[in-house]
C-alpha cells in the first residue's frame, strides 16, 4: 500500500495548506532570486510542509532539485561533490547549467540544524560556504532555526512554517478519503487534526492507519492519544502572548521541551513586541514572581519550585493579556545568551569531557551550577579554579558567569586560570622536569670545572653544595607539599 504522504504530496505550492504567508514569501523569494542571489532557511515543527513546500517550488517554477537528506553522509566531501556542483551551475553529469531561469537547480538540503558529530564533520562550515557562494538557489530545512549555526543564519533568508490548524488539516483529510472511496464521519477527521496538534503529515498517517483494511471510518475507528509531539518555542510564545487562556499557555509550557528559566527568558525578552504597556506591567509582576523562584531554585537546588515559575511565566503573562492578539511577530532570542552558539558547544563539551558525564548532562546539571556559583566572578578564585579545572578561554569565562568577554576582570582569571594549570601539570609530572633542571646543573658543573682556575678548595666547596643541595631539596619538598594542598583544597572546594 503507498505511503499516503507520498501518494498526496502537494504538485504545487498552491496546494500547500495551512501556511499562507510563509508559501506566498517563498514564492516571492523563488521569483526575485536574481535580485539577492541569497539562500533561505525554511523552519518550523516536522510535518507542517517545509520540504514538501520545497519541491512544489521548484515543479512550478520548472527548477530541476538536487536532494541531501539526513539519511545522506554530509562531511564537506559529499556536500561538495553534489550540491556544490549543483550550486555552481553544473548539473549531476557535469555538464553547465544554462542562464535562463528555467535551467537552474534548486538545492535542497534536509535537517539543515542537525550536521553536527563526525559523522557530518565539516559540514556546516561547507554548508555556510556553498550558500555564500552559491550560483544557484538553496533551500535549508530546519525544525529549530537557533540549532542552526549564527553564521549560517546570517548568511540566509528565513521563513517560518507554522503548525497547521486543525481547520486546515481537516479538508485535506476529507479529499483524501474522497480520492480513496472511503466514508467518513466529520467527528472523526476532527478528532484526527486535533491530535496531532498542528503535524499535517502525521494526520495524514493516522488516516491511513486508522482506514487500513476499511472502506470507512468513525470516530470509535480513532486512537484517542494524543500524538506525542513537543511544542516548539515559537508556537509557545504565540500561546502564551497572543493566543490561548492561562490554562491552556500552562498546558503548552508543559509541551515545550525547554526548562523553565529558558522559557522564563524567551517571554521576558518578547513580551514588549506583543503587549500594551499596562498589559505589560501586570505581566512583568508574574515574570518578577516568576524569577523569585527561579532563585530558590537556584540557591536550594529544589526542583519541585520549578512548577510555581512555570505558574507566573505562562499563565500568569497570559492572564495580563487583554484578549487575543493576531498577526505574525519576529520573536528574538534572549540577549544574554552566548553570542556563539559554538562557544555554548565548546564549553559544555569541555565539562563533559573533564566531568565524564555526557554532554546532555553537562548542559542541563552541571552549566546551571557553575553560573550559578561564578554568576559575575564572584568569588573570584572559584572563578578561576572552574577555568583551570575546564581550560576555559575568556569567552568561556565569560559565557559561563555572565561578565563581559573584553573586561580586565575574565582576562585576569585567565591569564591566573593558566598559570594554575601549569602548576598542577608540573607538580604531577613526577619530578620530570626537576630531574631535567638538575640534569643541566651537572653538564654546567662538568663543563665549567676544568676550565675554571680561581675554584679552591674544591673538596670542602663540594661538601658545602651537597649541604646547600640537602637543604634546598628539603625546602623545595616542603614548598611543593603545601603548594600541593592548596591547589588540592581550592578544587576540591570547587567540585
Amino acid at each position: 500500500m503507498a505511503d499516503w504522504t507520498e501518494k498526496y504530496r502537494p504538485s504545487t505550492l498552491s496546494e500547500v495548506r495551512g501556511n499562507d504567508k510563509a508559501r506566498d514569501a517563498f514564492a516571492e523569494w523563488a521569483r526575485s532570486w536574481d535580485d539577492h542571489h541569497e539562500a533561505v532557511v525554511l523552519h518550523g515543527s516536522p510535518g507542517v510542509g517545509k520540504t514538501s513546500a520545497a519541491h512544489a517550488l521548484a515543479n512550478d517554477m520548472g527548477w530541476e532539485t538536487v536532494e541531501l537528506n539526513a539519511s545522506d553522509q554530509r562531511t564537506a566531501d559529499v556536500i561538495e561533490r553534489f550540491a556544490g556542483r549543483a550550486a555552481r551551475n553544473a548539473t549531476l553529469s557535469g555538464s553547465a547549467a544554462g542562464g535562463d531561469t528555467a535551467s537552474r537547480q534548486l538545492v535542497i538540503v534536509d535537517e539543515a540544524d542537525n550536521i553536527h558529530g563526525n559523522y557530518d564533520r565539516g559540514g556546516a562550515s561547507a554548508i555556510t560556504k556553498l550558500v555564500k557562494e552559491s550560483g544557484q538557489p538553496i533551500v535549508l530545512i530546519a525544525n529549530d532555526y537557533y540549532d542552526m549555526s549564527r553564521g549560517l543564519r546570517n548568511a540566509t533568508q528565513e521563513i517560518e512554517f507554522r503548525d497547521v490548524s486543525a481547520r486546515s488539516i481537516v479538508p485535506v483529510l476529507r479529499d483524501v478519503c474522497r480520492k480513496e472511496g472511503i466514508e467518513f464521519d466529520s467527528d472523526a477527521l476532527q478528532r484526527i487534526a486535533e491530535g496531532n496538534r498542528g503535524d499535517l503529515r502525521g494526520a495524514v498517517n493516522d488516516l491511513q492507519a486508522a482506514t487500513q483494511g476499511r472502506d470507512s471510518i468513525t470516530v470509535e475507528d480513532v486512537v484517542t492519544g494524543d500524538r506525542d509531539k513537543a511544542l516548539g518555542l515559537f508556537p509557545f510564545l504565540d500561546a502564551v502572548l497572543k493566543e490561548e487562556s492561562a490554562e491552556e499557555a500552562l498546558r503548552s509550557a508543559y509541551a515545550v521541551d525547554e526548562t523553565p528559566d529558558d522559557l522564563t527568558a524567551w517571554i521576558e525578552n518578547n513580551v514588549l513586541d506583543v503587549y500594551e504597556p499596562a498589559a505589560a506591567v501586570r505581566a512583568y509582576d508574574f515574570l518578577a514572581n516568576a524569577d523569585v523562584w527561579l532563585g530558590r531554585v537556584r540557591a536550594t537546588q529544589n526542583y519541585s519550585y520549578w512548577r510555581y515559575a512555570t505558574d507566573n511565566a505562562a499563565a500568569g503573562v497570559a492572564s495580563a493579556r487583554d484578549g487575543e492578539k493576531g498577526g505574525w511577530t519576529r520573536y528574538g532570542r534572549p540577549q544574554f545568551w552566548s553570542s556563539s552558539d559554538a562557544t555554548a558547544d565548546e564549553v559544555v563539551g569541555k565539562i563533559a569531557a573533564a566531568s565524564g558525564c555526557s554532554v546532555a548532562t553537562a548542559r542541563r546539571e552541571v552549566l546551571p551550577f557553575l553560573e550559578t556559583v561564578t554568576h559575575h566572578c564572584k568569588p573570584r578564585e572559584l572563578t578561576v579554579a572552574m577555568a583551570a579545572a575546564y581550560d576555559l578561554d575568556e569567552a568561556g569565562v565569560a559565557f559561563v558567569t555572565g561578565s563581559g568577554e573584553s573586561t580586565n576582570k575574565v582576562a585576569s582569571i585567565v591569564e591566573d586560570a593558566q598559570a594554575r594549570r601549569e602548576e598542577l601539570i608540573e607538580e604531577h609530572a613526577d619530578g620530570a622536569f626537576a630531574h631535567a633542571a638538575a640534569d643541566r646543573r651537572d653538564d654546567e658543573s662538568d663543563s665549567g670545572a676544568p676550565d675554571d682556575p680561581d675554584r679552591d678548595g674544591s673538596e670542602a666547596t663540594a661538601d658545602g653544595s651537597d649541604q646547600r643541595d640537602s637543604a634546598d631539596g628539603a625546602a623545595a619538598d616542603e614548598a611543593a607539599d603545601e603548594e600541593q594542598d592548596d591547589d588540592q583544597a581550592g578544587l576540591t572546594d570547587f567540585m
